[in-house]
């Protein structure tokens, strides 16, 4: 059997290199620092890389202060100028099982949304109107600040504005969903789900609702009077007919006097108040969102309305440009 071997003592080559090492450490040296950049290597000096820590600690802390960075360099982190919107990009028919879908995204944001149709007896106060019921899920695989489990308040918000924007710019008017009076009418289920949450989510909802609802194809149905049941031609279908384009703009305020547009994640926590403004092609104020927070002047609103007639013609446009060229031609 092989005994334990002890631990080896420092022989007196240790010894004295370990002594030139103290010796070494004591005398004034120029030290060197080696980090990973990229596929080099960065050689820099301790003098430089102390005084590179000391700006990034200073920048990290401008931008810990309020949007102080906005108001000293009139830049945002992204390098955006304050009324300018991160790219926006849609692809409509992203889900092939549902009958209208779109994806967007609004920088890093990302929201896809997925309309499915089905049949319900209508309301007995309306018995020729159907429904749209919207729901916005931000699960946590878009951020880590969501949890798992019944939505969150953030969530039910979002959804409550997809609802108010619904309803106040009557984008689909419900007797269009109306299949027999009394019987039978369409109900549209409006599934929106964030799939990376960076700031901006009441705009990206409801370019995506806008763009599934103009993807969304109905079957011609029919009523068979002898057995009183639905009978579905799904070789007959139609585009639904979407009678306004409502369009958000959403706003982050620092201190009662600076205003940003289309706020990121890290800009919607330093701000002091945000605001949402929906408008549709007519310049007709459909819905104005604003959760308390700082408030705005007159002037003040009045500027941010006039962006958001602005921001409206530009994803009208990009709208139309996405809906032509799925077009046969």
């Amino acid at each position: 059997m092989s005994k334990a071997r002890k631990p080896r003592r420092a022989s007196g080559r240790g010894k004295s290199m370990r002594r030139r090492a103290r010796d070494f450490s004591s005398r004034p040296h120029l030290g060197i620092s080696c980090g990973v950049s990229g596929p080099g290597i960065r050689v820099e000096s301790a003098a430089a890389e102390q005084a590179r820590r000391r700006g990034a600690a200073q920048a990290q802390t401008r931008g810990r202060e309020d949007g102080g960075w906005v108001q000293k360099e009139n830049c945002r982190p992204d390098g955006r100028e304050l009324g300018e919107f991160r790219t926006t990009t849609v692809n409509v028919g992203s889900i092939s099982t549902a009958d209208g879908s779109a994806l967007v995204k609004l920088g890093n944001t990302t929201v896809i949304c997925g309309v499915k149709a089905e049949f319900a007896a209508p309301p007995t106060d309306a018995p020729d109107t159907g429904y749209v019921v919207p729901n916005v899920d931000l699960p946590p695989l878009c951020s880590s600040r969501f949890r798992s489990g019944p939505p969150g308040e953030e969530a039910q918000v979002a959804s409550q504005f997809i609802a108010d924007v619904i309803e106040n710019s009557q984008i689909i008017q419900k007797e269009d969903l109306c299949i027999s009076p009394g019987k039978l009418v369409w109900v549209l289920y409006c599934d929106l789900i964030c799939l990376d949450y960076d700031g901006n989510i009441l705009d990206a909802c409801t370019f995506a609702l806008l763009a599934a609802l103009k993807n969304v194809q109905l079957p011609e149905v029919t009523i068979n009077e002898e057995t009183a049941l639905a009978e579905v031609n799904l070789k007959k279908k139609s585009y639904l007919n979407v009678r306004t384009h409502p369009v958000a703009t959403s706003f982050a305020v620092f201190d009662d006097t600076l205003l940003i547009v289309d706020p990121t994640g890290e800009e919607e926590h330093l701000a002091t108040g945000t605001l949402t403004i929906v408008m549709d092609e007519e310049g007709k104020l459909c819905c104005l969102h604003k959760p308390g927070g700082s408030g705005l002047t007159g002037a003040k609103l009045q500027d941010c309305m006039s962006r958001a007639v602005t921001r409206h013609k530009e994803v009208k446009k990009l709208m139309d440009e996405v809906i032509n060229s799925m077009k046969p031609k």
